[in-house]
């Protein structure tokens, strides 16, 4: 079992890869839209060739990014998996990849399905409806110039997992003699070419039932309305412990649990994948598309990670004992900036879902109402993160249509909601939020540490070098699978300006640091000497 929740977790790590870019990308689509709309930039400004070239020139390399996705899933996944050669891997998946489509290809074409009987007008002459046989063309599209099943990222995940799989095992075979160049990593590649078309073919037969279910599915929650907001949200931040939210948030963002579309014949899957396509197409999407896939994105976000987390931040400050606020102060200022800026939130919510259960609950729940009340009141403000940089771009500069001051307004609501609730329950219940430790638990001062100086400290925290079997981070925790878990110290940890420490099973720790964790896990490969 715990082996299988470090797998987990090394999933869920991996999907941040490409998640990272597109969040970028999406940032980098919002500004151009901004600029390309009379409304913000005036009419003369609209009319100018060459700004307005470039601004189409981002656009479609933002476009090409969103395209390709299904094989930056199948990449990150083999990466993140891979015990050993992830360089290896990765190739190994982009033939997979290719290999897996070409599979279900050659299944359809046996079938008689190909891209000239899947056409309007084929359709229809078979006597299908306009409305079936678009829906039923929307089931295939060209991937990376394969007719196939239209997979959307689920596609490319399954082709990582089952290319890591043959890595994991494959990658250190020995052959005979004669054959022996062939062994090892780059019996890889090969192994894949073999295997993958075959997967192909079996999940052409087996697809459209799971198109099927996962449809259902979003059909549920779609026809659940503001509930299913509400149940989202909550259980979103409920997996924060755990780090499975990521697992969930990109079941929403790429399959049609997310929600489905269908625009200039193709089918668009996925909350992101819609919002993405909106922003690379103005036009192209009616409003109340865009809004029914905004409500799984930034939108719910927004008043719980500007307003009401910072709300938190404070209340803890004020109840920290007098000698600890110095520390307090420097730790929820970093917090809550970072809450409101960027959307990351771990650095403060690890100061108490583990320490108040009372406060974590609280959390979660404002959390989903948020959800649900921007869905109710029909804001349309996309992208993945949910602080002021997403407000900004993707609500404010996107015109009054976003109505972007709900989540102000909201978040006017939730700040002092916070605050006077984390203080009556932080007082009254004597939670040991930072600052209010019992005196064995509360970490020493921390000195100026260079960073070598840290490196080596996170190292003797860990159990010393030869505790640490490997290292790697997401976007705020520093996660390392340890040879034995007993050795690894939390104190010393938290010497080094961790604001928390997780153990996820027998073997994988955690370690929160927030934004500037990708920095501190350089440091510390560089320090154990690793380069991968």
């Amino acid at each position: 079992m715990k082996e299988i929740s470090s797998k987990i977790h090394g999933f869920g790590k991996a999907l941040m890869m490409p998640i990272s870019v597109i969040a970028a990308a999406g940032i980098f689509l919002g500004l151009a839209a901004a600029m390309q709309n009379p409304a913000v930039t005036g009419e003369a400004f609209a009319q100018l060739t060459y700004p307005q070239w470039v601004i189409g020139f981002i656009r479609r390399v933002a476009s090409a990014l969103f395209a390709n996705l299904p094989l930056f899933f199948a990449v990150a996944s083999a990466i993140g998996l891979a015990r050993e050669e992830k360089p290896t891997a990765a190739f190994a998946a982009v033939i997979g990849f290719i290999s897996l489509h070409v599979g279900v290809s050659a299944s359809l074409a046996a079938q008689s399905i190909t891209p000239a009987t899947t056409t309007l007008a084929a359709l229809t002459g078979r006597g299908m409806s306009q409305t079936e046989a678009l829906m039923y063309a929307a089931q295939f599209t060209p991937t990376l110039g394969i007719f196939s099943y239209n997979m959307s990222v689920l596609g490319g995940v399954i082709a990582g997992l089952v290319t890591v799989a043959l890595h994991n095992r494959f990658y250190t075979v020995v052959l005979p003699t004669a054959i022996s160049f062939f062994g090892g990593r780059r019996f890889v590649p090969i192994v894949t070419v073999v295997v993958l078309p075959l997967v192909g073919l079996g999940l052409s037969f087996i697809w459209p039932a799971i198109g099927h279910g996962i449809a259902w599915v979003g059909q549920v929650i779609g026809k659940s309305g503001a509930f299913g907001m509400l149940l989202y949200g909550f259980c979103e931040r409920l997996l924060i412990p755990t780090g499975l939210h990521h697992i969930l948030n990109e079941t929403v963002r790429f399959t049609p649990i997310g929600g489905m579309a269908t625009a200039d014949h193709q089918t668009l899957v996925g909350a992101l994948t819609i919002f993405n396509t909106s922003l690379t197409h103005p036009g192209l999407l009616s409003d109340e598309v865009i809004r029914h896939a905004t409500r799984f994105l930034a939108q719910g976000k927004i008043p719980t990670m500007m307003f009401g987390l910072p709300g938190a931040a404070l209340a803890m400050y004020h109840c920290a004992r007098p000698e600890h606020k110095a520390r307090v102060k420097a730790l929820m200022l970093a917090g809550g900036l970072a809450s409101f800026t960027t959307g990351i939130t771990e650095p403060l919510e690890f100061c108490f879902i583990f320490v108040s259960p009372v406060l974590f609950i609280f959390h979660a729940v404002l959390s989903g109402v948020a959800f649900m009340l921007m869905d109710i009141l029909h804001v349309m403000i996309g992208n993945v993160q949910g602080g002021a940089i997403d407000l900004v771009i993707f609500g404010m500069l996107g015109g009054a249509k976003t109505q972007w001051w709900y989540p102000v307004l909201l978040g006017a609501v939730y700040c002092p909601l916070y605050y006077v609730v984390f203080s009556a329950v932080i007082r009254r219940m004597n939670v040991e939020t930072p600052g209010r430790e019992s005196e064995e638990q509360t970490p020493p001062e921390q000195e100026k540490q260079s960073a070598d100086e840290r490196s080596q400290t996170i190292i003797n925290g860990l159990g010393g070098r030869q505790n640490i079997a490997d290292v790697d981070c997401c976007f705020t925790r520093l996660r390392v699978r340890v040879r034995d878990m007993q050795q690894v110290v939390d104190r010393t940890l938290m010497l080094t300006g961790a604001s928390g420490v997780k153990r996820v099973s027998g073997n994988d720790v955690q370690v929160i640091y927030g934004p500037q964790v990708e920095k501190i896990a350089h440091d510390v490969k560089r320090s154990l000497g690793v380069s991968h």
